[in-house]
C-alpha cells in the first residue's frame, strides 16, 4: 500500500512540474521592458465586449462608462480613457502622430506587425500618458510614481484589442437601419373631448 502511495505521489508530482503554468516575471521600473514584454506576447484574453471591439481589462481597472468607441476606466486614484479608432481600423489607414516637442519620454513601438507610440508630457505636476498601439489609444494625467503601473495596465488593454470586422461594416454602412423601422399603431386615435363632462349617448 505504501508503494502505491509513493508510486501516486511521484506520478503527481512530475505531472505537476511538466504541466503547470509559466510565470513571466515584468521588471515594472523600466517603461521599454513592459512594453516589450506585455506587447510581445499574442494575449487572446478578453471580458470587455463594445461595439465592433473587446479587450482585457485587468485586475485591479474599473470599467465606469462608455460612450461611443470611448471606454472611461479606472485604477488606483487614475482614470484611463480608451479610445478605439474602428474606423481607421476597418479602412487600414495609417495613423499620423508626432512627437511633442517637451517630451519627459517618448517611445515608438512596432512590435507583431501594429505600429503605435508612447508620448509622456509634464504638465504642471501631474504627467500626461498618451499610448497608442492597434488602432487604440490611452490616456491618463497621473502622478510622476504612478507612470510605470499605468504603462502596464494600458499595455495589458491595448495588447488584447481585437476588432469585428463584420459588426464594424454595419455600422458603417448607412442603410442598414434605414428600412428596418416600420410604424404600427395598435390603437386608433380618436379626437379628444375637452369636456368630460358632457354626456354622450
Amino acid at each position: 500500500m505504501k508503494k502505491l502511495v509513493s508510486l501516486l505521489m511521484i506520478i503527481f508530482i512530475s505531472l505537476f512540474f511538466t504541466t503547470a503554468c509559466t510565470v513571466v516575471r515584468i521588471d515594472t521600473s523600466d517603461i521599454d521592458n513592459i512594453v516589450n514584454v506585455v506587447l510581445s506576447k499574442n494575449n487572446s484574453l478578453y471580458n470587455h465586449v463594445g461595439k465592433g471591439y473587446k479587450y482585457y481589462i485587468p485586475r485591479g481597472v474599473t470599467y465606469i462608462d462608455t460612450v461611443e468607441f470611448n471606454d472611461k476606466l479606472y485604477s488606483d486614484g487614475n482614470y484611463y480613457y480608451l479610445y478605439i479608432d474602428a474606423i481607421s481600423y476597418y479602412y487600414n489607414k495609417t495613423v499620423d502622430y508626432h512627437k511633442s516637442s517637451n517630451s519627459y519620454y517618448y517611445k515608438d513601438i512596432s512590435i507583431n506587425g501594429k505600429i503605435g507610440y508612447i508620448d509622456i508630457v509634464q504638465v504642471n505636476d501631474k504627467f500626461l500618458i498618451d499610448f497608442m498601439y492597434n488602432y487604440a489609444h490611452v490616456e491618463s494625467l497621473v502622478d510622476e510614481e504612478d507612470i510605470n503601473n499605468v504603462i502596464l495596465n494600458s499595455s495589458y488593454i491595448l495588447s488584447t484589442v481585437k476588432f469585428n470586422n463584420n459588426v464594424i461594416r454595419i455600422m458603417l454602412d448607412e442603410d442598414y437601419f434605414k428600412y428596418k423601422e416600420e410604424k404600427f399603431e395598435l390603437f386608433e386615435k380618436h379626437e379628444v373631448n375637452e369636456n368630460f363632462l358632457e354626456y354622450s349617448e
